[in-house]
């Protein structure tokens, strides 16, 4: 017959955190914890379990008078100037050590409360100098360090096996309790085993390319490897941690300075953190088997299960964030997010919406209403959706798996009940007037929309608060991934251009573009296919001449001759860094055959590729302009012509970013809650003023200059 609890001897209580079976011969159960602390404290300087002493006769004396507690005094061992006034109405069991604690008081913010402990139980500990703990239930088997308020806290224990959110399993363990998590499909099988500093590259590596068993069998390898599997570890408190008004912790390793107030539940959580990108998690939270990025804010009621929050990331109001990864600096509110991948820069603030079993590669927005995989094509859960960079689904919109979406696809209020694959780039996505056929439009953004096309790059720039920043981004709208899917959609447009009418109108036959069976309407393609190409001569020269510019060497000539024809155009979004497919594929191999055998090593693979990518972009750039040319014969007559061309392009995105937005201050209905056009501009600013539009203005200048510079330098 199962019970709830066990009669126990209290004679042991605190003790033997590590059985015999898990103790290595010629060690005490203390020998993990006490590398913990040595490490906690490395910086500064010594070996901190050697700062500590037995208490003397009278402090023992002072303590049981204050009305503490301990079976084992002797095992209660201090530093430092220990003041036992300040330890009050305690119970202390197993081995304790504390720190000093003379009569300061601990601020945060307008919260002051004195350092001692106070009415707490506490359980085989290491207590940091100046802590302020009190009307703390039960603390076991926690190292906690300097400077830490831990206040009205119910319960905040460690067990043995604790794995603080990673992927893995213990000693003596059985594989069924290893933690996995399920991105990007409702019914699983892309499944991810988290750790400690996982970015989405990591993510991405596994959780595409399933076929490759030899390649998912050392990723997992890698990863049950970079974590001790030794049973033992002390969940961790870092320096200047406060921690207040909280239910329960369990299996939690807090970085420095963290914040947490009012949190339900944390469970197989690491929390990082640190002075410069302190992590604060508030009222009503619980999260469960998990990973938290430096500088996090978790708030108001979210929950999180089986999740992964990179760098600069916010859950808020509710939000609900279960079997996903998402990428650094973005930001859910109020809706549901299950089964994603989601790389940097994704915001979604709306409580009605839900996004489900995606993947999603960064920079993206959720309006509301919008429902991103809807129940369901088949007899159980199912699907996927794939969608590149800039993924934007307006107002209640609604898709279905399986679909894929093109870097910077727009979709329109509306229902779009069948699976969709879209190829074409920046384009926007409608229902037509009957509501009954699907209505394409390719490069809509820069058609009609370049404000918000750049403001997408400016303003993701400008929201980069990471002050650690593990992996750089690609965050400019025309790059080589872009590229190639806008190569894809001029070659699929043109191989279609005699099916296309005199209103500049094509229609796509049923299941191409979508699983209907009902063809969909391709608008003003001809207009499209000509902004295409512009796109690709802008982003070949400005690449180029900015690449030159660094090197202050502007031989076009000499930079064409030196690079042969075969200069791949395929690329991989790694989790917002672009990688040339071939140097992909080798990273993949030196994974599979043990060069990289620890994830330290894949990320300075990562690295090391990201010093190379200022060159890969350049070939990519001359690779593009050798296509638009024709051949690789580009000569400096050609240079000079594609230069011209791009000078015009640039005059062009400027003129049409003050358009579109000067629309918000021109047209009729936009004024007619205002009673004049001075108090429009009290209101909006003015548009003169608008800090994009001088963005704008100040990189066509550098544009120009540069232009100027490679047109004066003999070599072009």
């Amino acid at each position: 017959m199962m019970t709830t609890s066990y009669i126990e001897s209290a004679e042991r209580y605190g003790y033997d955190f590590i059985s015999g079976d898990f103790l290595p011969e010629g060690q005490d159960e203390y020998y993990l914890r006490n590398r913990q602390l040595d490490a906690l404290y490395a910086l500064k300087g010594g070996r901190r379990q050697e700062h500590y002493r037995h208490l003397e006769t009278g402090e023992v004396e002072a303590l049981i008078k204050n009305r503490n507690i301990s079976a084992h005094w002797d095992d209660v061992f201090v530093s430092g100037s220990f003041d036992p006034s300040h330890i009050r109405d305690n119970f202390f069991a197993g081995r304790v050590r504390i720190g000093s604690c003379g009569g300061n008081v601990l601020r945060y913010h307008d919260y002051v409360v004195p350092c001692g402990i106070t009415r707490s139980r506490i359980i085989s500990c290491d207590i940091g100098d100046n802590c302020a703990i009190h009307d703390c239930a039960y603390i076991s088997h926690y190292i906690i360090g300097d400077g830490v308020i831990l206040s009205s806290i119910n319960e905040m224990d460690t067990t043995n096996h604790s794995k603080f959110g990673e992927g893995i399993v213990k000693e003596g363990e059985d594989e069924s309790v290893r933690v996995w998590i399920e991105p990007v499909n409702e019914c699983g099988g892309r499944g991810i085993l988290p750790f400690n500093g996982m970015i989405c590259a990591d993510a991405y590596l596994w959780a595409v390319n399933r076929n490759d068993t030899e390649l998912m069998s050392a990723l997992r390898r890698v990863t049950q490897n970079s974590v001790d599997s030794k049973r033992g570890y002390y969940g961790e408190i870092g320096h200047s941690v406060v921690i207040k008004h909280s239910k329960t912790l369990k299996d939690v390793r807090v970085g420095d300075c963290a914040y947490i107030k009012g949190a339900n539940k944390l469970k197989n959580i690491t929390i990082k953190s640190d002075e410069n990108e302190p992590t604060q998690i508030g009222e009503g939270v619980e999260l469960v088997n998990g990973i938290i990025g430096y500088g996090c804010h978790v708030f108001y009621g979210s929950k999180a299960v089986r999740f992964v929050l990179g760098n600069n990331c916010g859950l808020k109001y509710g939000a609900r964030l279960i079997h996903s990864i998402l990428g650094d600096n973005s930001t859910i509110s109020c809706c549901e997010v299950l089964n994603n991948l989601v790389f940097p820069a994704h915001e979604q603030h709306h409580n009605n919406s839900f996004l489900i079993a995606s993947l999603v590669m960064g920079q993206s927005n959720m309006a509301a209403g919008s429902t991103i995989g809807s129940n369901h094509n088949s007899r159980g859960n199912d699907g996927e959706i794939i969608a590149g960079r800039g993924f934007w689904p307006g107002l209640s919109s609604s898709l279905k798996h399986n679909s894929r979406f093109a870097a910077f696809t727009m979709i329109t209020k509306g229902d779009y009940p069948f699976e969709l694959n879209i190829p074409l780039p920046f384009c926007m996505l409608t229902n037509n007037s009957e509501n009954t056929r699907r209505v394409l439009m390719p490069a809509y953004w820069w058609m009609y929309n370049l404000y918000a096309l750049e403001r997408n790059t400016w303003k993701i720039r400008m929201r980069d608060k990471r002050v650690f920043v593990e992996q750089h981004f690609e965050t400019d709208y025309l790059a080589p991934d872009t590229a190639e899917e806008i190569i894809h959609a001029l070659a699929w447009l043109e191989e279609r251009s005699g099916g296309i009418d005199y209103d500049d109108k094509l229609l796509v036959p049923d299941r191409v573009l979508e699983r209907s069976g009902l063809p969909v309407i391709v608008v003003k393609t001809r207009r499209g296919m000509k902004a295409y190409r512009d796109m690709l001569v802008y982003y070949a020269v400005k690449t180029l001449i900015n690449y030159f510019f660094e090197r202050n060497d502007f031989d076009f000539d000499g930079f064409n001759t030196a690079h042969g024809e075969s200069i791949s155009l395929k690329w991989e979004n790694f989790g917002g860094q672009l990688v040339p497919h071939g140097k992909a594929e080798a990273l993949r191999e030196a994974i599979r055959n043990g060069a990289l055998s620890s994830w330290e090593a894949v990320h300075a693979e990562y690295k090391r590729l990201l010093s190379e990518y200022p060159l890969d972009k350049a070939l990519n750039a001359l690779a593009v302009l050798r296509l638009l040319h024709g051949s690789a014969a580009v000569t400096r007559q050609d240079w000079a012509a594609f230069l011209d061309e791009a000078a015009r392009i640039r005059r062009y995105i400027e003129e049409q970013v003050y358009v579109t937005k000067k629309k918000d201050y021109t047209d009729t209905f936009r004024g007619i809650t205002y009673n004049s056009a001075a108090e429009q501009d009290a209101v909006l600013g003015k548009i003169e003023d608008n800090p994009l539009l001088s963005h704008v203005r100040a990189e066509g200048k550098l544009f120009a200059e540069r232009l100027a510079a490679a047109e004066g330098s003999g070599l072009f």
